[in-house]
């Protein structure tokens, strides 16, 4: 993101770093949706959570959309990648100090073992 939103123009290096970032951010995103916060749905606890970090999900995909229907060198262009870059930031701080911390009270040892290995096959097969 840093990198991104530090190039300027018309350039092979902001397309570069647009196209990986989108992929990386859309892999993220699908993994996390099946192997986190769909089985979070089901606990009462964790509901209104999960839907709220799919959302965030669904802003960032909005993002990236007006990202792909803007010239690069608008300057609207690096606004909205600078939008994009703090609601991922926003999206990893409300999962890092809440949405983790309490779905490790929700899930039992092996359903959180056995979480992170879907996750990280999803991950590895769509690299």
């Amino acid at each position: 993101m840093e990198r991104l939103v530090a190039t300027s123009g018309d350039t092979e290096a902001r397309d570069v770093l647009f196209k990986q970032l989108k992929h990386e951010l859309d892999m993220h995103a699908n993994a996390e949706e099946r192997h986190f916060y769909k089985p979070l749905m089901s606990s009462d606890k964790m509901q209104e959570k999960a839907r709220h970090g799919i959302a965030e999900h669904h802003e960032i995909d909005e993002l990236i959309e007006a990202l792909e229907e803007t010239d690069y060198d608008s300057s609207v262009w690096l606004k909205i990648a600078k939008d994009l870059k703090h609601k991922v930031e926003h999206h990893l701080e409300d999962e890092g100090h809440a949405f983790f911390q309490l779905a490790g009270k929700v899930f039992t040892e092996k359903q959180k073992t056995d979480l992170a290995k879907d996750y990280q096959a999803y991950m590895t097969e769509n690299v």
